[in-house]
């Protein structure tokens, strides 16, 4: 059994090979880097984690290289892969896509097939920007969540009479309760609604509406991506 694995080894792999996998992986991983800035939405990206990118492309096409047809170096490297701790958190899902995609980037570059990693590249990327830059898959609504405080008086505390239920029936499809929070002292709470606006102008007029309200302060509007 060991000289099974011991025998399976040796395919040549010339210098000018693996410079062309290299160079490949790093041109694969600029453009997933480019359409990754070109879609992205959010207020900042990380240039740190797009340098990552491309690095991880090309060491991954270094280890497919390196491990060639030999399965000892396989397990090897796996052994060795084990020792490490990898204990920074990915907050954003997409961005766990992107990486995934940098290492297929990296093998496909790496066992030499480099028109398969190119087309690949530019498919994925395309793909990616339609899905995100034109919501192909959201809803022509939004929904938000509705964060503010209000000073009820005793008397409206258990009435439907509150002001605010009026505002939010105007520029509202849909809005519901999701939670009430007691803030400091006397008959301020805190209420937050998941509402759908009937247009997404609704919002704003929303907004300052609830912020124009006697009674009501501190009006927040969340969605998945802004703050207003």
């Amino acid at each position: 059994m060991l000289q099974y694995f011991q025998g399976i080894t040796v395919s040549a792999l010339t210098v000018g090979d693996f410079v062309a996998n290299l160079l490949v992986a790093c041109l694969c991983g600029l453009l997933q880097v480019a359409f990754y800035r070109f879609a992205y939405r959010g207020p900042g990206y990380s240039v740190s984690f797009l340098n990552s990118l491309v690095l991880l492309a090309m060491i991954t096409a270094m280890v497919i290289m390196v491990i060639g047809d030999s399965l000892a170096r396989a397990f090897g490297l796996v052994g060795a892969m084990s020792i490490i701790r990898f204990r920074t958190a990915v907050k954003e899902v997409m961005d766990i896509v992107h990486i995934f995609l940098a290492l297929a980037i990296g093998m496909t570059a790496g066992v030499g097939m480099h028109a398969a990693a190119l087309f690949g590249t530019l498919l994925l990327g395309v793909v990616y920007v339609a899905l995100v830059r034109n919501n192909v898959l959201t809803s022509s609504h939004d929904q938000y969540v509705i964060q503010f405080a209000y000073n009820a008086p005793p008397q409206q505390t258990n009435g439907h009479d509150l002001p605010y239920l009026s505002s939010l029936q105007k520029f509202c499809r849909y809005s519901k309760l999701v939670n009430v929070k007691s803030v400091g002292e006397g008959d301020v709470v805190e209420m937050s609604y998941h509402i759908k606006p009937k247009q997404k102008e609704g919002v704003s007029g929303l907004l300052k509406e609830l912020k124009d309200m006697p009674g009501v302060r501190s009006v927040v509007v969340f969605s998945d991506e802004e703050q207003f």
